[in-house]
C-alpha cells in the first residue's frame, strides 16, 4: 500500500518533467513553432523607373523619361528646350548629375567593356542609346526597346544610374563616345514602387 501511495504522488512530479509526455514538434522557447530556415528573402523587382531631366548650366532642357519591363526594356523620353535634329541620348554609368557640366555621370555605361556604336552594332555599349530627334519646337517625345538594359538586379541593370542627352549628334562610330558634345541634360534612373 505505501508504494502504491509513493507512486501516486510521484506520478505528477514525473508527469511535469515530461517523462510521460509524447513528442510534439518542437516550437522556440517563445511559443512559436519554428520556421525554415530558408525563409523567403525575396526583394521586390522593380518593373518602372523614371529619370527628371535637369539641364546643364548653358542650356535650357528640361523632361522625363519613363522607363517600363515586360519582356524587354521600354524607354519613354519626353524632353524640350533642344535645339531641332538628333543629339546623343546614352546611359551612363554613374548616377550622379551634381557637376554643372554632368562629367560626374561618368562615362557610357559598359559592362560588356564593348566599343561605342550604333544599337544595331554587334558590339556596343549597353548605354549606347543612337540619337534622341527634336522636332523644329525643339520637342522630343519617342520610345526605344532594347533587351540588353534591365531594371532587375545585375551586372546590366540602370537602376541607379544616370541617361545623358548631348548637345550634338552621335556619329555612332568615334572612340570612345560618339563625339556628341557636351552633356546638356542629365537625369539619374531611379525606380518607382
Amino acid at each position: 500500500m505505501k508504494k502504491m501511495l509513493i507512486v501516486a504522488l510521484a506520478m505528477p512530479l514525473f508527469a511535469g518533467c515530461g517523462l510521460f509526455q509524447k513528442k510534439t514538434s518542437e516550437s522556440t522557447t517563445s511559443g512559436t513553432p519554428e520556421t525554415s530556415s530558408s525563409a523567403d528573402t525575396s526583394v521586390l523587382v522593380p518593373t518602372r523607373a523614371q529619370a527628371v531631366l535637369k539641364s546643364s548650366h548653358d542650356s535650357k532642357v528640361k523632361g522625363i523619361i519613363h522607363f517600363s519591363e515586360g519582356e524587354k526594356l521600354k524607354i519613354e523620353i519626353l524632353a524640350e528646350g533642344l535645339k531641332p535634329g538628333p543629339h546623343g541620348f546614352h546611359i551612363h554609368e554613374v548616377g550622379d548629375c551634381s557637376k554643372g557640366d554632368f562629367s560626374s555621370a561618368g562615362g557610357h555605361f559598359n559592362p560588356s567593356q564593348g566599343h561605342h556604336g550604333s544599337m544595331d552594332s554587334k558590339q556596343r555599349h549597353a548605354g549606347d542609346l543612337g540619337n534622341l530627334m527634336a522636332n523644329s519646337k525643339g520637342k522630343a517625345n519617342t520610345t526605344i526597346v532594347v533587351s540588353d538594359l534591365t531594371l532587375k538586379p545585375g551586372a546590366n541593370s540602370i537602376i541607379g544610374r544616370s541617361v545623358v542627352i548631348h548637345k550634338d549628334k552621335d556619329d555612332l562610330k568615334s572612340q570612345p563616345a560618339g563625339n556628341s558634345g557636351p552633356r546638356i541634360a542629365c537625369g539619374v534612373i531611379e525606380a518607382l514602387k
